[in-house]
């Protein structure tokens, strides 16, 4: 029996079962999942209840490998599984409740992002993904040809800073953030992207690790970049995706933007994270 694809009816997202991921994976069924990974640009895989961190790693490698994941510590006896973890009576700002792409500041940022369900609460908690291949397919072609000629200079200085929002002030978190002088740095990506495997146009991150536009005022940068961060989360690009206990959800850093939600105040929630590197 095949992998079964039920798309979510939203802008993105599918559910995929008939896999056990933490069996052996025959290459036939690694391509389906790449696939279905690639047109859904969001896939869940619900009762994974055999998986383990060890299956974790191994899926990620047979996706693509292991990708670079600045600014945190790994959990215990791990290098490359990261703990996105909030305790019940945790006070802290949350984590990632702004729209971004993963390490979009990083030279290759990841193709893409892991998560597996370590503890969801009963309530809230909820992940939205925004289609960034929508968003841009959605605008008029003159605005997408000025998008085009434009380069946008990253930074994760906002976030991982020593003064940054997850820096020496931030008081009381329980994930192993780790701010570091490092993240000052810059790197600059064509706000425009086509997909290295699909080949599809998409905006490639957004304001927060997008600092500005070369050649551009900031005045200028910031407008443009506070106009583009509505549109890109606008609700017809959205899908709003439920957790679930056993869950493991694959998303591609390179066509989609994320971020948290709450609602699970007096609720534990963890999830371990790995990602996949560059292609």
């Amino acid at each position: 029996m095949g992998i079964t694809v039920e798309p979510s009816g939203q802008s993105c997202g599918a559910r995929i079962t008939g896999v056990d991921l933490a069996g052996e994976l025959a290459p036939s069924t690694v391509a389906a999942i790449r696939e279905a990974w690639l047109e859904h640009r969001v896939v869940a895989f619900p009762g994974q209840t055999r998986m383990d961190d060890d299956a974790l790693e191994h899926f990620t490698v047979a996706m693509g490998g292991f990708g670079e994941d600045p600014f945190f510590d790994p959990i215990p006896g791990r290098t490359h599984i990261a703990a996105i973890l909030r305790e019940a009576d945790e006070q802290s700002p949350l984590f990632a409740e702004n729209w971004h792409s993963d390490w979009s500041f990083l030279p290759r940022p990841p193709a893409g992002t892991c998560l597996r369900s370590i503890e969801i609460p009963p309530v809230g908690g909820d992940t939205l993904f925004a289609n960034q291949i929508a968003a841009f397919d959605a605008l008029s072609d003159d605005r997408k040809a000025h998008l085009r000629t434009l380069t946008a200079i990253h930074s994760a200085r906002a976030a991982y800073a020593p003064d940054g929002a997850y820096g020496e002030k931030d008081e009381g978190r329980s994930m192993a953030i780790r701010p570091d002088a490092s993240a000052r740095e810059t790197c600059t990506h064509p706000l425009v992207q086509r997909h290295p495997e699909t080949g599809e146009e998409a905006l490639f991150s957004c304001f927060g690790y997008i600092i500005g536009i070369e050649g551009m005022a900031d005045a200028e940068a910031i407008a443009l970049l506070t106009e583009l961060y509505h549109w890109q989360s606008r609700e017809e690009f959205v899908y709003r995706h439920r957790w679930e206990p056993d869950m493991l959800i694959l998303w591609d850093n390179r066509s989609v933007l994320h971020r948290a939600t709450g609602g699970y105040e007096g609720h534990r929630r963890e999830l371990h994270r790995t990602t996949i590197a560059a292609h």
